[in-house]
């Protein structure tokens, strides 16, 4: 198997090179169970997120990122937007994003009441760990503004490819796509 290095401001990575099912290859960037990973890149994205009143993310991969960098930020609630809809969330809203490179198909996002109220009329901290075509922010703009909360800013560990250009998001390091 390939790898990429990358240096996430002080703590090296080796990424697993995959290929996804359209032939691109992507710099795996996997937090789950990386407990030393996830806790420096909590800690060096808080820094740039301490003016945010309220955290949101979606599920999976940036739950315990987003996790670390509230309880730096000694935010005792995040959002969360869930992938389906679950029994708590009758009274929540959703929307409907496109597909992203990781999925390849249309889905939905999900937020419960509790979280829509936590970040109404807050400002909004927005947490993953990659952004890559920019469809799963796009949804989690979505939630937020439909909740009545306020963009404030779009932090990620990595900025993959062309995301690396964009000036409203705040990364931690790049990774390239492989073709």
């Amino acid at each position: 198997m390939k790898y990429h290095t990358v240096d996430i401001e002080g703590y090296q990575a080796d990424l697993p090179i995959l290929t996804l099912p359209s032939g691109i290859g992507i710099a795996f960037f996997n937090l789950h169970g990386a407990s030393e990973l996830t806790e420096h890149c909590g800690k060096k994205l808080a820094q740039r997120l301490s003016d945010c009143d309220v955290l949101i993310t979606a599920e999976s991969k940036g739950l315990q990122l987003t996790h670390c960098v509230a309880r730096e930020l000694g935010q005792k609630f995040y959002a969360v937007a869930r992938k389906t809809k679950k029994l708590y969330m009758q009274d929540g809203i959703e929307v409907e994003i496109e597909s992203s490179i990781t999925t390849g198909q249309p889905q939905k996002l999900y937020l419960s009441k509790h979280d829509a109220d936590l970040i109404r009329g807050k400002k909004v901290g927005i947490v993953d760990d990659v952004v890559s075509t920019g469809a799963s922010l796009l949804g989690l703009e979505a939630l937020v503004e439909k909740a009545g909360g306020i963009i404030h800013k779009k932090a990620f560990v990595l900025a993959e490819a062309d995301a690396a250009d964009r000036e409203d998001v705040i990364y931690l390091a790049t990774i390239p796509l492989f073709k």
